[in-house]
């Protein structure tokens, strides 16, 4: 997490058209996309709503319109298809504050997944492997396993049977996560001593040891219980990834399955959106078998504060100048464009509801974020604003529908029958196709239509965001969104 100069100008302010990059981009995925509906690169919208169970607890109501709304509902209904979770080993810390409830422990973290799934939304478990806050200049070990964090192979022992056991408890709550990163900002050595964590620390041999137990015990619960978990290695900051990842490869660290990046302007400048594309894209060439996803990003909507704690950054690109929920879009949006292009896996915004709440934390009363949430002050969501970031349409990765157009296939939907009507244009009789999907692009249900309409009804599903693809000779190919209640 770094600091500022002024980049030369990058295509993607360009708005009165797309860059020509993006555009051959676009079109080579719509031509994939319609030759073989939904197999298009899997993309995800995510949020870290970490906080959003204290701030609720702290008196926080969140509002669209005015009108009282479920965090979660909120974020689904605008696209988000990946809610990030942090989990430490003994927050004891929280003992001292408010009321002395603890967050971020297993308890709170269960309560969390649970309302993501209830929602239809995969979940991203940040595993931080430490008591309190990981980042790159803090990997302390959790106090429960100092007595052992000089003996390497029982800690490493220590750590398997943590991850493995949690892992467990959560698939008997049926609550699973699909991702798990594995420490957070790992820049350097995890589960340090206090020492070694006072200083810059990162013995490999040590460090390659530890990693591979935590993901051989991720492995060992995908065999016993026959659920694919995908893995995440965590680096802040595009500039530091290939000297990172390229120590964990050399090291014997290969297990993972993507590479997941921290990107803040405010402390990875001069590292731009541009640099950050073809970091990625370097890192895709490199590890052809790796996903790459941006697990951490922000931008700050106001440079104003809302409560006693001082807010962590207040600083905007020239490009996106000056703050506001505008500009906190574009950024996000053209971050994804870039992204997308680079052949990345999905873009994660970290605490879009750490809004000002009467509680307080280690630094002071409020929030040290509540300039970069999705919410304004009165905790009302900003619209225009950020968290549009994720209906923006980005081609066939979107969670938007296609714009409609006189010769498409209408796809209606209706939300209290739960079914699904097709109308070819011109009362034409084609025979087609139609799938349903998650947003990430997994085909869930298919089946063939024919005459000028057609409905079927949508059963057997979870509640959450679909997209409906429907396509038949003659015609442009239909795609709608669905929130599907049950």
């Amino acid at each position: 997490m770094t600091a500022i100069s002024t980049p030369d100008p990058h295509p993607f302010k360009e708005r009165a058209g797309i860059s020509t990059r993006v555009a051959i981009l676009f079109l080579f995925g719509a031509i994939l996309f319609l030759a073989t509906p939904f197999y298009a690169q899997p993309f995800y919208f995510g949020a870290d709503l970490s906080y959003v169970n204290e701030m609720e607890d702290c008196g926080v109501t969140y509002y669209e319109d005015q009108v009282s709304e479920d965090p979660y509902a909120i974020f689904q209904q605008h696209g988000c298809n990946l809610v990030r979770l942090r989990l430490w080993h003994t927050p004891s810390w929280y003992d001292e504050l408010n009321e002395g409830n603890r967050y971020g422990d297993l308890d709170d973290v269960k309560k969390a997944i649970g309302r993501a799934k209830a929602h239809g939304m995969e979940v991203l478990l940040d595993f931080h492997l430490s008591d309190r806050w990981a980042d790159p200049g803090n990997q302390l070990a959790p106090q429960a396993w100092l007595p052992v964090v000089d003996d390497t192979d029982v800690l490493k022992d220590s750590l398997y049977n943590y991850i493995f056991n949690t892992l467990s408890h959560l698939h008997g709550e049926g609550l699973l996560p699909e991702w798990v990163q594995i420490g957070n900002e790992t820049n350097k050595g995890i589960l340090l001593s206090p020492a070694d964590n006072q200083t810059w620390t990162l013995n490999w041999a040590r460090n390659a040891a530890l990693f591979n137990s935590a993901l051989q015990a991720v492995d060992a619960v995908e065999q016993l219980y026959g659920q694919e978990i995908r893995t995440v290695i965590h680096i802040a900051g595009p500039s530091q990834a290939d000297w990172h990842v390229n120590g964990f490869v050399t090291n014997g660290v290969t297990g993972f399955d993507c590479i997941g990046l921290s990107y803040y302007w405010p402390w990875h400048m001069p590292t731009d959106i541009e640099d950050t594309r073809n970091i990625i894209e370097s890192l895709k060439a490199q590890y052809p078998d790796k996903g790459v996803m941006i697990v951490e990003t922000g931008y700050i909507w106001t440079t104003g504060w809302n409560d006693n704690a001082n807010n962590l950054f207040n600083s905007t690109h020239p490009d996106y100048s000056p703050a506001s929920p505008e500009n906190q879009r574009e950024w996000l949006i053209d971050l994804t464009t870039a992204v997308i292009q680079a052949g990345g896996a999905g873009v994660v915004y970290w605490e879009p509801a750490w809004v000002s709440s009467p509680c307080r934390t280690e630094w002071g009363q409020g929030s040290n974020y509540e300039n970069a949430a999705f919410f304004d002050f009165g905790n009302n969501l900003l619209l225009p604003g950020g968290i549009e970031w994720m209906e923006h349409d980005y081609g066939p990765v979107s969670t938007r529908e296609a714009t409609p157009m006189e010769d498409q296939i209408q796809i209606l939907w209706d939300g209290r029958s739960n079914t699904i009507t097709l109308k070819q244009p011109g009362q034409l009789s084609e025979t087609g196709r139609y799938f349903v999907s998650s947003p990430t692009g997994r085909i869930l249900s298919s089946g063939i239509f024919s005459g000028p309409e057609h409905t079927f009804q949508l059963a057997g599903l979870p509640a959450g965001l679909y997209l409906v693809y429907a396509e038949a000779t003659g015609h442009r190919s239909g795609v709608k969104k669905i929130t599907f209640m049950k």
